[in-house]
């Protein structure tokens, strides 16, 4: 039996390790110096993995973390005096301390509400026709979070149909892909059928919470939104002058698969625990789970006693309720102590 005093971490994915493909590529890169500031070969062969990948010429630029990756993106994509349109729920609106107006000089997020955390055509629309004055800030951007931050996900159809409001108001539309590869994973499509083929400009791709220490990629599919991009994020302190070891974990992930499969292998953990769950007496999940994330409902004692014997968990992410985060390194043997914990508190 684990102590209680033992964390047991299922908070977020940011709390599992680096996956092995990550690490060898990392030691890899390790073994000879190389140029600096991007100029190196492994930087140049994980830009040319991630075109292979989206099978797309685009610009890919890395940065250290994810609210960088959104604030510069979306400082590329509006003015100071734009807005951006995104879900009430979002993270660029509730987790990062104003980041996107802070690097965009004053760009303003405008929030819609959503079911299951989405944003709809007609809220997207209701906002837009809101104002037209001076007065207004004047709406440039939609962006999404895929999977959003409860869980779910957009369908190809559904982003379509947002494509559509952005061309008939002419907005660039932008994807937060903190979990992107759990959503290809869960979708069962391909990275390109989820971006540009479904009219997504640019991309924050997270590897952060798919098995590397660091490291987000950015990929801009409209090309002309990346002009001067390298300059932005060297005036933001996100150009590694050692970038290979940003770089090369990801050529890791790409080269090896393990980008797909650690997300399959956290979605599968996460549709387990919801299971478990459900079968738990007064027990109510809050959301589908579609991703790696479960979003349940608990009476406070149970809350307090998971907490006591060191399970780590947010109550403050998404509509309010328990997350619980599954991981590429989650284990059946850790849900089926979280399970049996929940059901010894429910007697």
């Amino acid at each position: 039996m684990t102590s209680e005093c033992t964390p047991r971490f299922l908070a977020s994915d940011n709390t599992s390790g680096i996956c092995p493909e990550a690490m060898e590529y990392l030691l890899k890169a390790n073994q000879t110096d190389d140029l600096a500031y991007g100029n190196d070969h492994w930087t140049a062969r994980a830009a040319d993995r991630f075109r292979e990948l989206f099978d797309y010429d685009c610009d890919v630029f890395f940065v250290f973390n994810g609210t960088a990756a959104n604030s510069l993106v979306l400082s590329a994509m509006a003015r100071s005096y734009h807005s951006v349109i995104c879900h009430e729920l979002a993270h660029i609106e509730t987790d990062e301390c104003g980041g996107p107006e802070f690097f965009s000089n004053g760009s303003k997020l405008l929030t819609a509400p959503g079911p299951n955390g989405k944003l709809t055509p007609e809220g997207i629309e209701a906002l837009v026709t809101k104002r037209n004055d001076i007065h207004y800030p004047k709406p440039k951007v939609i962006s999404l979070t895929q999977p959003t931050e409860v869980g779910t996900l957009y369908s190809r159809e559904e982003l379509l149909a947002i494509r559509a409001v952005a061309d008939k108001y002419d907005l660039r539309l932008h994807m937060d892909g903190a979990r992107f590869a759990n959503a290809c994973a869960s979708l069962n499509v391909t990275p390109a059928e989820l971006t540009w083929q479904v009219g997504i400009d640019a991309l924050c791709f997270s590897g952060t919470k798919n098995g590397l220490a660091f490291g987000e990629a950015i990929l801009f599919f409209n090309r002309d939104l990346a002009e001067d991009f390298a300059w932005r994020c060297k005036q933001a302190g996100q150009l590694a002058s050692k970038m290979r070891f940003v770089a090369a974990p990801w050529l890791g992930l790409l080269e090896s698969g393990a980008w797909l499969s650690n997300a399959q292998h956290a979605n599968a953990m996460a549709g387990y625990l919801a299971e478990g769950l459900r079968a738990l007496p007064g027990i109510s999940l809050m959301f589908p789970t579609q991703a790696n994330s479960v979003f349940v409902e608990l009476p406070p004692a149970v809350i307090a006693s998971l907490r006591q014997r060191g399970w780590t968990f947010y109550t403050f992410i998404g509509a309010g309720g328990v997350r619980f985060v599954c991981a590429w390194n989650t284990t059946t043997v850790l849900l089926d102590s979280l399970i049996a914990d929940i059901q010894a508190a429910l007697n």
